[in-house]
């Protein structure tokens, strides 16, 4: 199980890279295994202002449908656009070329609520 020790963590299995004040979220590495093979990625929040823990899209799989949550409070600034051809880049890459959004993060104080690795190796007893 890939779980970099450079990223913050949810208990609803995404990640979170930090650089400045803007965040990229994806989904984790045991996310996408336990989802399967995902063929679709919609985020209709793109400059939109969101709180922490609200849905911000959904990844659609061949067994399910999953909403996305936002781990920090923030405005949508970004979304990776190479999903919308290439979803399954999230099960391939999921911590590169499978992330889904970039965040301007709003209250800063959240990310000492976000996992760190090892927390989230024990969430899910890797």
């Amino acid at each position: 199980m890939n779980i970099p020790t450079n990223l913050k963590y949810t208990k609803d299995h995404e990640w979170v890279s930090i650089e400045g004040d803007v965040a990229t979220v994806g989904i984790t590495d045991f996310a996408q295994k336990e989802l399967g093979d995902i063929v679709y990625v919609e985020v209709e929040t793109l400059d939109q202002t969101l709180d922490k823990d609200e849905v911000f899209g959904t990844v659609e799989a061949v067994k399910t449908v999953s909403d996305l949550f936002l781990p920090l409070s923030g405005e949508i600034i970004e979304f990776n656009d190479s999903l919308e051809s290439d979803p399954e880049k999230v099960n391939s890459d999921p911590y590169g070329d499978g992330w889904m959004v970039k965040v301007k993060i709003s209250d800063a104080s959240e990310i000492n609520a976000l996992l760190s690795s090892e927390d989230y190796k024990a969430l899910i007893g890797a």
